[in-house]
């Protein structure tokens, strides 16, 4: 028998205690619900009674409790998890906090998520990576609207775990009746958006009743404690696991000549050596060599290990693409219907292109008008043109080219999305795919024997899109007809096209809001891009007033072959000119939505061509632009 030394006892008590917290499973979960309800002081309890709270935490969060006097409670639990000035200030939580605590049979990560509707899209934020959400409900207001729209939320965003927990019984004398009560009101709504299953405790965050154990005040309740819920509640990575194979490939891993892998997070299922994979979009079939880690290689791996996978073939594959099992891939497409939450502060403009990013991918999209936007109280769908903040719509999206993706439901790193502003590159919203929509597969490009190539060859001309932008009055489109003249005079081939001929034909159904705006440009792209297909010199004179839809035609076109060409002209010197009398009835309210009065106009930062209308005549802007095309 080995002989062991105090020091080596504790040696190895100290081993084997980490080797037990190691190896405990994860829980992620959220606490919302409405203003006041007790979140914050919920966690903070959680937080002290799983004893995480160090002696000098517990010291400054007694004396941070005596300074800001809460109704002479002698702990302010909330304080724990309140972590900024504006939130101690005003007692509500405003961003998401997360915190970190763990008892015998599990970690946890918990978000404290804000409760007031303004701050919506915080809590969506908290919500995409919970397994379980705690709705919590005060027992003196029972079921509120933010209660529903939380609830809404969370099972939207694929938490299937729900705890009611119906806080501050202490302050209706736990009363049984008034608990039964609620959780009738909740299961009524929970069955309209298809929460099936969920699990009411009655506590007190203040007073730890059912928190960590059971409560005297409550003898009729017979259920676990919160965190004995907490710690026995399956959590849903074993359905991952289960699932058929899928990899984003987050990025190729080329350390020298001789080895070519692909690394990324696995996302479903399991892979093993000699596997038939499928690289999508592509659909090209292989078969994976070896599965590889800074530890070695591995037999097999599977969902939540990042590892880098090597290929039996030469595979076009690069970051965005999906390595999928061979037999059972998941779809690709280019249109889909998504139900989105709005987050930003500025509406949603149809038509515009944002970047959406879906796993590993990154892609150009456009979202259409929602088809209609989503009321959580009585979840009527009700029609809308756009989404504000903290709306929820659904819509269809169109990417521009085709990408893996699997419904929500069965994939969140597959399904989930967020759309980001091109310009700010902020956020704007998040989404879930629900299903591609069946055009995708059935509209493809048809192949023609006589290709642009040929065109630009039998016209002997380099196509180009000369796309002037300007206020109104800026003398757009007296100089873009001059530049078609002398380029007719040069025999070469051009097509004018003004803002207010389409408006004629193409674009009669549409107004002058800043969705319509963004559509009318986006149509007028798209017949710019099929007129430089036929070779053709296409000059367009339009206000365009923001840089995304400008910079969405550029996009379009091949590289080189768009010219933007800013009418430079002060407003005041548009005002005065004033030719069809608009300025005038837009400062006198009778015109809405005018670009530079009570619309914006977003300047080029650094086009092709800036001409000063104040420093030179429409004829010598229009000579010095053709001289720039044809030197």
């Amino acid at each position: 028998m080995t002989a062991y030394t105090p020091d080596a006892l504790i040696a190895d008590d100290i081993e084997a205690y980490l080797a037990q917290h190691q190896n405990k499973s994860l829980l992620r979960f959220i606490t919302c619900g409405s203003v006041d309800d007790g979140k914050s002081t919920l966690i903070g309890r959680l937080l002290f009674d799983s004893r995480t709270i160090f002696e000098d935490q517990l010291a400054s969060l007694e004396a941070d409790s005596r300074r800001v006097g809460t109704q002479g409670q002698e702990i302010d639990f909330a304080l724990l998890v309140d972590g900024l000035a504006a939130e101690r200030e005003q007692g509500i939580t405003i961003d998401v906090a997360y915190r970190f605590f763990s008892t015998e049979r599990r970690k946890f990560i918990v978000a404290d998520t804000p409760g007031h509707e303004q701050y919506t899209r915080n809590m969506v934020t908290g919500a995409s990576t919970a397994d379980l959400a705690v709705i919590l409900i005060d027992a003196r207001k029972g079921v509120l609207t933010q209660t529903r729209r939380h609830s809404y939320l969370a099972h939207l965003v694929g938490i299937r775990h729900i705890v009611l927990a119906v806080n501050k019984m202490d302050l209706v004398g736990y009363d049984r009746a008034t608990f039964d009560a609620i959780v009738a009101d909740y299961r009524e709504f929970a069955a309209k958006i298809g929460i099936g299953e969920f699990t009411a405790i009655p506590l007190s965050g203040f007073r730890g009743d059912n928190v960590a154990g059971a409560s005297e005040n409550t003898p009729w309740y017979a259920g676990p404690s919160l965190i004995e819920h907490l710690e026995s509640v399956e959590v849903d990575a074993a359905r991952d696991a289960a699932g058929s194979f899928r990899m984003p490939v987050q990025w190729v891993n080329r350390p020298d000549l001789d080895f070519r892998g692909f690394a990324g997070l696995i996302a479903g299922g399991v892979v093993r050596p000699g596997d038939r994979v499928r690289v999508l979009p592509s659909g090209k079939v292989t078969s994976v060599a070896r599965i590889v880690t800074l530890e070695g290689d591995l037999p097999q791996a599977v969902a939540g290990q990042s590892v880098t996978l090597t290929l039996a073939d030469e595979v076009d594959c690069s970051r965005g693409d999906v390595i999928a099992a061979a037999d059972a891939p998941p779809e690709v497409a280019d249109q889909f219907e998504a139900t989105i939450v709005w987050m930003a502060d500025e509406e949603l403009l149809p038509g515009r292109a944002y970047w959406l990013k879906l796993g590993t991918q990154t892609v150009s999209a456009t979202v259409q008008a929602p088809k209609y936007q989503i009321n959580v109280n009585t979840l009527e769908q009700l029609a809308a043109k756009t989404l504000e903040l903290n709306a929820i719509g659904v819509a269809t999206i169109a990417t521009d080219r085709r990408i893996g993706f699997e419904p929500y439901e069965a994939s969140k790193t597959l399904g989930g999305f967020i759309l980001i502003d091109k310009l700010t590159n902020a956020t704007v919203a998040a989404g879930m795919l629900n299903f591609a929509l069946r055009r995708s597969q059935n509209v493809h490009w048809q192949a023609t024997d006589v290709t642009r190539e040929t065109r630009i060859a039998l016209k002997n001309q380099q196509p180009a899109v000369l796309w002037f932008t300007g206020l109104s009055g800026a003398g757009k489109s007296t100089i873009a007809n001059l530049v078609e003249k002398k380029l007719a005079r040069m025999n070469r081939h051009t097509f004018l096209l003004d803002g207010d001929n389409v408006r004629h034909g193409l674009n009669k159904d549409l107004g002058f809001t800043d969705a319509d705006r963004v559509e009318n440009i986006r149509r007028v792209g798209e017949v710019a891009r099929l007129m430089t297909d036929a070779g053709l010199i296409v000059i367009t004179a339009f206000i365009s007033p923001f840089r995304a839809e400008r910079e969405m035609v550029r996009a379009m076109m091949a590289p080189g072959e768009f010219v933007e060409i800013h009418i430079d002209t002060p407003l005041a010197e548009a005002e005065a000119r004033d030719v069809k009398g608009l300025y005038a009835k837009a400062r006198a309210g009778a015109l809405k939505n005018f670009t530079g009065i009570d619309s914006p106009y977003e300047p080029p930062e650094a086009p092709e061509i800036r001409i000063d209308t104040t420093a030179m005549t429409a004829e010598e802007a229009a000579e010095l632009i053709v001289a720039r095309l044809v030197p």
